[in-house]
């Protein structure tokens, strides 16, 4: 019978499984203590939660949480790494801090219900923030209407031009 403590552990794990729209589980084996504090505190001034739970407790509120895809690879020393936030500033700082020390290791993550393989994190951590990509969107949606309100207005210039000479010829004439 599971004690108290550990269901609610379950529990406060299963509600950040169901919160995150990203997580990122890794292998933090080797980081000394103030590695894994500055880790941290990078990681939370981004609002990402970072913990070390038991995996036997992650593979509960993960199965609870109806999240699929992390349950194998919880074995050893595991820590995730939660976001509701864009998970490219989290795969940064985890990238930044795998290439200072090459810990810790991405076993996997997963973004948006998607599982990817720990080695495609840096894939996602060269991405730009969300707020330039929208913006890049944003400018390839609007280029083609600028050019197109462009020659509208090119076209209706040469129109009133032509229809103010032919106004003005037809004053002459009379």
């Amino acid at each position: 019978m599971p004690n108290v403590a550990k269901v609610e552990a379950v529990a406060r794990l299963k509600k950040l499984f169901e919160d995150a729209n990203s997580l990122f589980v890794t292998d933090y084996q080797g980081l000394n203590v103030s590695d894994i504090t500055r880790l941290r505190k990078n990681l939370r001034e981004n609002n990402v939660k970072y913990l070390v739970a038991k995996n036997t407790l992650l593979r509960l509120a993960a199965r609870e949480a109806g999240v699929e895809g992390v349950e194998e690879h919880l074995e050893g020393p595991t820590a995730i790494a939660f976001t509701s936030d864009d998970p490219a500033v989290a795969a940064k700082i985890l990238q930044d801090s795998y290439k200072n020390r090459e810990l810790p290791r991405m076993k996997v993550f997963i973004v948006d219900r998607q599982v990817f393989g720990g080695g495609e994190i840096k894939r996602l951590a060269e991405l730009p923030p969300k707020e330039i990509l929208y913006s890049l969107v944003v400018s390839a949606v609007e280029a083609p209407f600028a050019e197109l309100v462009g020659s509208l207005d090119g076209f209706f210039r040469e129109l009133v031009g032509s229809i103010d000479a032919l106004a003005d010829k037809r004053k002459m004439e009379n």
